[in-house]
C-alpha cells in the first residue's frame, strides 16, 4: 500500500470479508485475531484482484516496510531527512543496515539507494508538473545539495533534464508501487 486511498480500499475489503482491522497502515495491517490458512488464501485472492499482495513471511515484510518508509519519506515528508538514509532505516526497522540492504538487493534486484533515487525522481516529476515550485525550491525540499546535483541525477535516471521534462509534459509519471 502506498497511499491513503490504498489503506481505505484494503480496510474496506477486510471489513467486507467480515474481519475487523484494528490498524491499517502503509504496508501493514493489524487484525483482532490470527487468520486461518483458508482465510489468508481468500483475503490474498481478494487483495490480488485489486492489485495488492498479501505478504506473510518475515523477510518480505521487512522489504515492504523498507519501501514504505522510503515512500513516506520522499512523498509525504518532502524528503525531510536529517540523518543518513541508512541510519534512518536501521533505527526504524530495528535491523542492521547491511542486513536490510543485502536482503533488499537480493529480493528486489536493485539497491536501496537506487530505489530511493527512483522515488525522489518521481517526486521531482510530480513537483515539476505541478509547476508551483522553482527547481531551487524542489532541490531544497528534497534535500539535494544543489540544483546541479538534482539535475544530474534526474538526467541520469530519465535521460532528460528537469527543464526539458517540464517542457515535454508528455512523459507520464509512474504509479509509486511501480517505481
Amino acid at each position: 500500500m502506498v497511499c491513503d486511498r490504498c489503506k481505505m480500499v484494503v480496510k474496506a475489503e477486510l471489513e467486507k470479508a467480515g474481519l475487523h482491522p484494528q490498524q491499517v497502515e502503509l504496508g501493514e495491517v493489524t487484525l483482532d485475531r490470527e487468520l486461518s490458512a483458508a482465510e489468508k488464501e481468500q483475503i490474498g485472492r481478494q487483495l490480488e484482484a485489486l492489485g495488492f499482495e498479501l505478504i506473510d513471511d518475515r523477510k518480505s515484510r521487512l522489504i515492504e516496510k523498507t519501501k514504505t518508509l522510503i515512500i513516506e519519506l520522499v512523498h509525504h515528508h518532502d524528503g525531510n531527512l536529517k540523518e543518513n538514509l541508512s541510519d534512518y532505516l536501521s533505527s526504524r526497522l530495528d535491523h542492521d543496515y547491511k542486513y536490510i540492504s543485502n536482503l533488499f538487493s537480493e529480493i528486489e534486484g536493485t539497491t536501496i539507494e537506487k530505489y530511493f533515487i527512483a522515488q525522489k525522481t518521481e517526486r521531482v516529476k510530480e513537483l515539476l508538473v505541478y509547476d508551483e515550485l522553482s527547481l531551487s525550491e524542489i532541490a531544497f525540499r528534497l534535500n539535494y545539495s544543489s540544483v546541479a546535483h538534482l539535475s544530474a541525477q534526474f538526467k541520469k535516471v530519465t535521460g532528460l533534464t528537469p527543464s526539458h521534462f517540464k517542457d515535454l509534459r508528455s512523459n507520464k509519471r509512474k504509479p509509486l508501487d511501480q517505481v
